[in-house]
């Protein structure tokens, strides 16, 4: 149990006074002032796991990408191109060759499929083009569970300064062979363990021409009606070796006001002061969650808006389905090494080289994105319907949920912060209940509840809605 310094606080269960299979918590809780961060506690055998990330590794694969020549969605697929090893057809081809290759390494654990459609003539996009998304599936375990998936993601195609220009290389060591140097790490090294829910290792194309594979394969997630409760989008995650790099610390960008919002969402969001606890943003604080929890040596820099200026990446395409998704990003970016012709202008070199990532750097930032895929995939899911209650005025506040479906959950935690504050500040457990009352205004703070197994591993934290 977190403890809370200078303040006692005790449970009392009321299921007397309750109707019979319903029971009641009542928690004293701490001052608000008071800092007890909501801890995770590592798994050990996914800390030894994480271990196996492997730069060399993640080099070998970067270097494989680049030697394809050009990745634009606009290159070659033809099969004496892809026998050759030139365009992003031979690029697509040995994507899907490696994740066959862990599969068989594991047993034939991952089912490898390709997502493929034609996409009509639009801009950046001047005649009819197959766009392919690969992919590795990890099946989960339980039954009850399986059906719960999170995902990886990097796009494989990169681009120059010219969008249409399919003849001079462009390299995309960093963008985003980095990114999906990560997504194959993270199936390999994954793949040789067993998770309760599914994990979706993803390698998108054609972003560079507008989102185009991300918003079929988001779209047809949501058509098929997959249940995936998180999307980490990895681009430009190579460290760039510039002097002003802190190689310490990764971005994590999330969207505040959800981008599927109906007008009835954004009127509760607004008049609950929501607006930083959209399902991306409770997701990027799991992220900094793990990244203390499992030191990957790189810290999640949690940045409150969907993505840089005048940019914009996978992610969002998943959130315009109503999916929670976050994108990491290096700390500082060199354009002169983003969406350039290889050369040399005054001195300065242009391209998107290999001589410029920092492999060390990717494998940190793959280790927490696994780290992160794993915590979700071994958790329990998420409570549902989960309220405060907002029938009369006082100063207690309570809480109701229903029981997180799977039968994996042993307990339930409720988390709070203080409304100005951006991570979860305190979390206190409050048994195999569905109901809590808490000693403290839901005026002055922001709640959530989240569940927890018996090994502690912890579900994604879902924000009370009021109810009357």
């Amino acid at each position: 149990m977190l403890r809370f310094p200078k303040v006692i606080y005790r449970t009392v269960t009321l299921a007397a006074l309750l109707p019979l299979g319903m029971s009641w918590t009542t928690v004293y809780c701490a001052a608000q002032s008071d800092k007890s961060e909501p801890a995770f506690v590592a798994d050990p055998q996914l800390a030894a796991a994480l271990r196996e990330i492997s730069a060399q590794r993640i080099q070998a694969n970067i270097e494989k990408l680049v030697s394809f020549g050009t990745r634009s969605t606009l290159s070659a697929q033809d099969s004496e191109s892809i026998a050759a090893g030139r365009g992003i057809g031979a690029a697509r081809e040995w994507i899907k060759s490696e994740l066959e290759r862990y599969s068989k390494d594991c047993g034939g654990c991952l089912e490898v499929k390709t997502d493929s459609f034609t996409e009509q003539p639009m801009e950046r996009i001047p005649k009819a083009t197959e766009i392919a998304n690969v992919y590795g599936v990890l099946k989960g375990t339980d039954k009850a569970n399986a059906k719960r998936m999170v995902l990886v993601t990097g796009h494989y195609d990169s681009r120059n300064t010219d969008i249409l220009d399919v003849k001079n290389d462009a390299p995309g060591a960093n963008d985003d062979g980095s990114g999906t140097a990560v997504s194959l790490e993270c199936a390999r090294v994954l793949s040789k363990m067993k998770f309760p829910a599914t994990i979706v290792f993803l390698a998108v194309a054609g972003e560079e021409q507008g989102l185009n594979g991300s918003k079929h394969f988001a779209k047809m997630a949501k058509d098929q009606g997959w249940d995936l409760e998180a999307v980490l989008n990895d681009d430009i995650v190579g460290g760039d070796k510039s002097a002003e790099q802190d190689h310490s610390v990764v971005r994590v960008f999330s969207e505040g006001v959800p981008a599927a919002a109906t007008e009835q969402d954004v009127r509760r969001i607004r008049g609950l002061g929501g607006e930083s606890d959209s399902g991306s943003r409770e997701l990027a604080r799991y992220v900094a969650d793990v990244g203390r929890a499992y030191d990957a040596g790189v810290k999640p820099m949690l940045v409150f808006r969907l993505d840089r200026f005048l940019r914009g990446g996978d992610h969002y395409s998943f959130n315009q389905q109503g999916f929670a998704a976050v994108r990491f990003t290096e700390f500082r970016e060199d354009f002169h090494h983003q969406h350039q012709n290889v050369r040399t202008e005054n001195g300065v070199e242009y391209g998107d080289l290999l001589k410029f990532v920092d492999y060390e750097y990717v494998a940190r930032v793959a280790r927490l994105n696994a780290a992160t895929l794993a915590s979700l995939a071994a958790a329990p899911a998420p409570p549902l319907n989960v309220h405060i209650l907002t029938k009369d005025l006082e100063n207690d506040t309570n809480l109701t949920w229903e029981s997180s479906p799977g039968g994996l959950a042993a307990e339930y935690e409720v988390l709070w912060r203080a409304t100005t504050s951006p991570e979860w500040e305190h979390a206190q457990k409050v048994g195999v209940v569905t109901r809590a009352t808490l000693k403290l205004s839901k005026d002055n703070v922001i709640f959530a509840v989240r569940a927890v197994d018996h090994a502690g591993h912890r579900s994604l934290p879902v924000v009370p809605v009021p109810e009357r």
